[in-house]
């Protein structure tokens, strides 16, 4: 099989011709309310509407399923073979491409295209759309204007991404921001922003750049605040001592609440070395991260905020504590015990807490 190579430069303002591209299933790529697309062989092609799954009628030919991923990677500047049968690439629409080949997948192309339909959704937006409540929204465009540090988790397409979307809109215009991806999904509507994404080795096994390298990278390009679009690895590590030298920010982490997400953040750094111990990270953590949002799917498609908490600031046992600003019940928003943190980041915006919290 013959190396996609593309050019290593991603040209933004390149317009995609989405029928010469994606060919048959251009009419999926063209409809709003197509989520995402994604090929199991060349007989077996679904989509997701509303959050939910579709078998589709579409029959293609294993060529046929080449060429659409041979066109659209063009548009990315990623390599697909055999040393590399995996690839992530961003097209120019903003949709999110993933592809693995045989002999990692059993006989066919898998294919995943991810549209981001609401990518440059506001805060107030995704509460005009139910994602979360009037309350919820306001708490959370000043904790972003007061420098608060955020996490936002869930599941896999819970909207994780939309959600840093759009706080990342919250953020003064007055600032620089630097975001920091694995590919390029997140579009942040502020005039002085720089976007990095990771880079795959070349053909020699040399070349690589991690996400790790990349945050280091972002310290010395003068941000006013950085955002890393997922944390997977022990580039959780960087990012904590970014954010607990003063430099606000904001990221995504893939968990099942609030307190899984804490958990997982003490536990990756870990991957950096045998010399990182958890009585070190604990207070980190408890330090570093103020806000986490925690997103979800539910069965019948609905994405929104499930809980709202925020880190204390303490920790015990090796633990950072957190607690429950807002939860959903089922049917609405009950009220936690918890308390937004650093009031004083409030006040300095102009917005003091016990102005708006009761409301």
């Amino acid at each position: 099989m013959a190396a996609l190579c593309q050019s290593p430069f991603y040209i933004p303002h390149m317009d995609l011709d989405i029928d010469i591209t994606f060919g048959a299933i251009a009419p999926y790529m063209r409809d709003p309310t197509i989520e995402e697309v994604w090929i199991n062989s060349p007989e077996r092609i679904f989509i997701a509407r509303a959050g939910k799954s579709e078998l589709t009628n579409l029959l293609l030919t294993a060529e046929e399923v080449r060429n659409i991923v041979e066109r659209a990677l063009m548009w990315g500047g990623r390599r697909l073979d055999l040393s590399h049968p995996f690839v992530d690439a961003r097209l120019p629409d903003g949709s999110r491409l993933h592809v693995a080949i045989p002999e990692i997948t059993a006989a066919h192309w898998a294919v995943n295209i991810r549209k981001h339909l609401m990518r440059n959704m506001s805060v107030n937006d995704l509460v005009k759309r139910g994602v979360m409540s009037t309350v919820i929204g306001q708490a959370l465009t000043y904790s972003v204007e007061a420098g608060l540090n955020i996490l936002v988790s869930g599941g896999t397409q819970s909207g994780k991404t939309t959600m840093l979307n759009a706080l990342a809109g919250a953020i003064p215009r007055m600032e620089r921001v630097v975001t920091i991806e694995e590919v390029f999904e997140l579009s942040p509507q502020l005039p002085d922003v720089v976007q990095m994404q990771t880079r795959s080795a070349n053909l020699q096994g040399e070349g690589e750049i991690p996400l790790r390298r990349l945050i280091k990278e972002s310290l010395r390009m003068r941000p006013s605040r950085i955002i890393v679009g997922e944390v997977r690895e022990a580039e959780a590590l960087d990012l904590l001592i970014a954010l607990n030298s003063g430099l606000p920010g904001m990221g995504t982490l893939h968990a099942n609440s609030p307190r899984d997400a804490i958990v997982k953040l003490q536990t990756l750094p870990l991957l950096a070395g045998e010399n990182i111990s958890h009585k070190f990270i604990a207070p980190t953590v408890a330090s570093a991260i103020d806000l986490i949002v925690h997103v979800s799917l539910d069965n019948q498609g609905v994405r929104r905020v499930q809980e709202v908490a925020a880190v204390t600031g303490r920790y015990e046992n090796d633990r950072a504590e957190i607690e429950s600003l807002w939860k959903w019940n089922g049917e609405d928003y009950e009220r936690g015990i918890g308390a937004l943190p650093h009031p004083e980041k409030f006040s300095a915006i102009g917005a003091p807490v016990s102005q708006w919290w009761h409301k």
